[in-house]
């Protein structure tokens, strides 16, 4: 049996180390108490330390990506590219990575008209006249390739910047970088639709 006033038992037929529930609690209340008082301590030191985080004024309050997977194809939309006119029907100039169905085509020029919209002259095809008048509110991005032509890879590499499954998006990158106004809600979600 233990002789330690912090362990006694009430009960001599019980272990020696055993406490009852007044005994643990009473043993076990200032560490609890510590460990909220310390998480309550380091949520106002990292508010203080973080200061701004940017390195520039923000405009945007949040970005809402429209990523319709299956919808229009860029090029008959907002990455026009005339020099598919000219090389309509022929096969792909360059090696494309191997995919998982291996099938690709030649080259299709887009049915739409591409011209200049807006005081930025943002060319852009007449699919959508009414999206075209807000050409100088639109941020579109072109600048992506990759070495494959298949859409479920795209697709992969498009969020993630990998081929295959597994690898964290985009959108979780930059609330792992810049964190969220509100740590009781999530500051990335995804909308997921089997309708679509």
């Amino acid at each position: 049996m233990s002789t330690d006033p912090n362990f006694s038992s009430h009960d001599p037929a019980r272990p020696a180390l055993a406490a009852d529930r007044r005994e643990f609690l009473r043993l076990t209340s200032g560490g609890v108490s510590a460990l909220a008082l310390s998480s309550l301590i380091n949520k106002g030191q990292a508010a203080e330390l973080s200061g701004p985080r940017l390195h520039h004024q923000q405009k945007a309050k949040s970005v809402i990506l429209c990523y319709m997977s299956g919808g229009f194809s860029h090029v008959d939309s907002f990455d026009p590219k005339p020099i598919l006119k000219e090389m309509h029907g022929k096969p792909l100039p360059m090696a494309i990575e191997r995919t998982q169905f291996d099938a690709v085509g030649n080259i299709m020029a887009s049915p739409w008209e591409a011209k200049k919209w807006g005081q930025s002259g943002l060319e852009m095809t007449d699919m959508f006249p009414k999206i075209a008048e807000c050409a100088d509110d639109l941020a579109i991005v072109r600048s992506m390739t990759a070495k494959f032509s298949e859409h479920s890879q795209g697709n992969f590499f498009m969020h993630t910047g990998f081929p295959f499954l597994g690898y964290p998006s985009a959108g979780s990158w930059v609330t792992y970088g810049c964190g969220t106004e509100n740590p009781n809600l999530p500051g990335y979600v995804v909308l997921r639709s089997n309708k679509a």
